[in-house]
């Protein structure tokens, strides 16, 4: 939920661009109907079964729950968030959207229910080729961007600013996450210690 509420903040500013995927959702969502958050869906089914394809490895319950309800969640805070007019409000609005999404994606990662279809295709393309991380999230971003951009979705200088804050937030907030998850971890078994 708070990575849906992250990204449908970014898009709510999107006269400043938005994240490359968001970008592709966005376009498809404009040139073919249904919601930005069933094209994230879909998207997600696409790109899982190019995974499975790529490794024979089925998805974990966690990667298709989160898929599903983060694209959920993305249509519900969509039409329930008024969109900034403003261009100080879209400025504040765009940069709490990066902060919330980068700890939406620390608490995802911290929790390890499975990796997200982006994450599992990265890693299935790095497996088979040996290429790099880098390389490989690098050209997935790109071709999404490409594309999203070729079908109308909103680039600009916000998806550049995405793409360059993004993983050094999502850094400390793994950090941070992992650390929450380790307190209530602990703590709830010395709960269960207690009983």
């Amino acid at each position: 939920m708070t990575l849906a509420l992250g990204v449908t903040l970014t898009i709510k500013a999107k006269r400043l661009g938005i994240g490359p995927w968001d970008v592709f959702h966005y376009g498809l969502f404009k040139q073919l109907g249904l919601t930005i958050g069933t094209w994230s869906i879909i998207a997600g089914f696409v790109v899982l079964g190019i995974s499975y394809l790529l490794n024979r490895k089925l998805p974990q319950l966690g990667t298709v729950a989160n898929m599903v309800l983060i694209g959920l969640f993305i249509d519900f805070f969509y039409f329930l968030l008024p969109a900034p007019t403003h261009i100080v409000s879209q400025v504040i609005v765009f940069l709490t959207g990066i902060i919330i999404l980068a700890y939406g994606i620390g608490l995802y990662i911290a929790a390890n229910v499975g990796a997200g279809p982006r994450d599992s295709l990265m890693l299935a393309i790095c497996e088979k080729t040996n290429w790099s991380v880098s390389i490989v999230r690098g050209g997935m971003e790109i071709t999404v961007l490409i594309l999203g951009w070729l079908l109308d979705g909103p680039v600009g200088f916000g998806t550049v600013l995405i793409a360059l804050s993004l993983g050094p937030i999502v850094e400390i907030s793994l950090r941070q996450s992992k650390q929450l998850v380790n307190f209530i971890v602990k703590r709830g078994e010395v709960n269960e210690n207690l009983n």
